[in-house]
């Protein structure tokens, strides 16, 4: 059976903002969702799924040194630092994205940008570098904006689809959700064969993916 290799990507703000129940709940809802991923991921064979994580804050890094195999992969809570340098964490991943560093007959990627507030440095020229290499402009990009703070004309430029809209969470049950919703049916469309071009040119986008769940009411929780 033929794979075709399918790269996920996390890319979660740490920036201070993020502090106790934002960046506890996140944890919480990456290590729940993860179960879930694979078994969607099982239901694809053809496809074979790998995943990175990127945390920004001062500055961007990786939590692993490169791709991690679904099966392989187990979270590692995240920590505050900082500020909010998105840009630098699209650069970082423009860099990812190079054509050099992408595997051969991949689908296109998925980028899950999750963030509270408003870039601290330059976005723009971060933005242009992801949207200027190949793999990045085929990539499905999603966003998740929590709070009342998330810039969400920034996440629109980021996802730069007309068909999808930033997911917006204001509490801990639609955190859950959401994550799971990117884990499992975003991953699931993008490795479903509308996504998957004939040849292996870099030329056009996939299809969005199915529409997210409802919010919920939680009086508990309300960022």
């Amino acid at each position: 059976m033929s794979h075709r290799p399918l790269r996920f990507y996390w890319m979660l703000d740490v920036s201070g903002s993020m502090a106790g129940t934002k960046i506890g709940q996140l944890n919480h809802a990456i290590r729940e969702a993860l179960p879930f991923m694979r078994d969607s991921a099982d239901e694809n064979p053809h496809a074979a799924v790998e995943v990175r994580a990127m945390t920004f804050g001062t500055g961007a890094r990786w939590m692993t040194p490169n791709p991690v195999p679904l099966a392989d992969f187990s979270w590692t809570d995240v920590t505050i630092n900082g500020i909010t340098d998105m840009g630098a964490a699209l650069k970082l991943m423009a860099q990812e994205l190079s054509v050099g560093r992408m595997p051969d007959r991949g689908l296109p990627p998925v980028l899950v940008l999750v963030s509270d507030g408003q870039p601290t440095d330059d976005f723009v020229s971060g933005l242009n570098a992801l949207l200027a290499e190949p793999w990045g402009r085929r990539a499905v990009r999603i966003a998740i904006g929590i709070g009342d703070d998330a810039d969400l004309d920034v996440l629109r430029r980021f996802i730069d689809h007309q068909e999808i809209e930033p997911l917006e969470v204001h509490n801990a049950g639609d955190l859950v959700q959401f994550i799971k919703y990117v884990s499992t049916v975003v991953l699931k469309s993008a490795s479903a064969p509308a996504s998957q071009p004939a040849d292996s040119t870099l030329n056009g986008t996939p299809p969005p993916p199915p529409p997210p769940p409802p919010t919920t009411v939680d009086d508990d929780q309300v960022w």
